[in-house]
């Protein structure tokens, strides 16, 4: 997991002690909450055991405790885990682990390991970091491997071409209210392409995030090859102070993809 040449397990832990606060505008609990949580209910999720992948310092948290979820967090910097434990103490179990690289895990003793989780989420662009398509099917192929096979659930988002274009090209430069300032560095915006842009400021050490563009058919390419179908494919984008989902995402129009998929295999109506 690459950013900038350096892993993206060294990029994050060196932003993990400034992370919420520049993310701090970021509203987990009306985008999961409020849109996401309900948008999966039509797709028949129901409360139980959740997997976030990738967790960070556990921003998603909150919103799947308040409404009843018991789960886990998994992430490949020690930096964010150790936020994230800071915050939430004993109440989610975290492991270290790259998402290329995910193995079984049994979610508790009242839960059978063949039974795994009801919902696995992997929000706020991890799969942009994954520049090789090998490495999204390896991802994937941790998801399934943990998913609830009747009834298990899979959320995760992916950039699109507009946010790329607004905050990955040369020229542009977004210093935030802590002192904070992200940079572009990248000459064209293309479909699949790769895109650099550098992070530094108050409390956070210089470094590159290097993600790649993935055109929605490539992503429901890799979903396949590793088990998963496809349910849905959403744009998200922002409305005043609304998160908006829409069936077909615009590369042009939406911030970013949102995909729902299940086992493919499952017995699902």
């Amino acid at each position: 997991m690459t950013s900038g040449g350096e892993s993206a397990r060294s990029a994050y832990d060196r932003l993990a002690s400034a992370y919420d606060e520049y993310t701090a505008a970021n509203n987990y609990e009306m985008w999961l909450g409020e849109v996401l949580l309900p948008e999966l209910e039509k797709y028949g999720l129901q409360v139980g055991w959740a997997l976030d992948v990738a967790c960070g310092t556990g921003r998603a948290f909150e919103p799947l405790l308040s409404r009843g979820w018991r789960l886990f967090g998994s992430d490949v910097s020690s930096g964010m885990l150790a936020e994230a434990a800071r915050k939430f103490g004993s109440a989610v179990p975290l492991l270290e682990h790259d998402a290329r690289n995910l193995p079984p895990i049994s979610p508790g003793a009242d839960q059978p390991e063949e039974s795994a989780f009801d919902l696995v989420l992997m929000l706020n662009d991890v799969v942009n970091y994954m520049i090789e398509a090998k490495d999204l099917e390896l991802i994937f192929d941790g998801v399934r491997r943990n998913l609830n096979r009747d009834h298990g659930l899979f959320v995760f988002d992916a950039n699109a071409l507009s946010l790329f274009r607004e905050e990955f090209l040369t020229g542009f430069k977004e210093t935030g209210t802590g002192d904070w300032e992200w940079c572009g560095m990248t000459d064209e915006a293309k479909l699949g392409g790769i895109f650099e842009a550098t992070l530094a400021g108050r409390g956070i050490e210089p470094h590159v995030h290097r993600q790649r563009h993935w055109p929605v058919e490539e992503m429901t390419a890799a979903l396949e090859a590793s088990g998963l179908r496809c349910l849905a494919v959403l744009g998200q984008r922002e409305a005043g102070d609304r998160v908006v989902l829409s069936d077909p995402p615009d590369e042009e129009r939406d911030a970013k993809v949102v995909y729902i998929a299940a086992p493919a295999d499952a017995a699902r109506a």
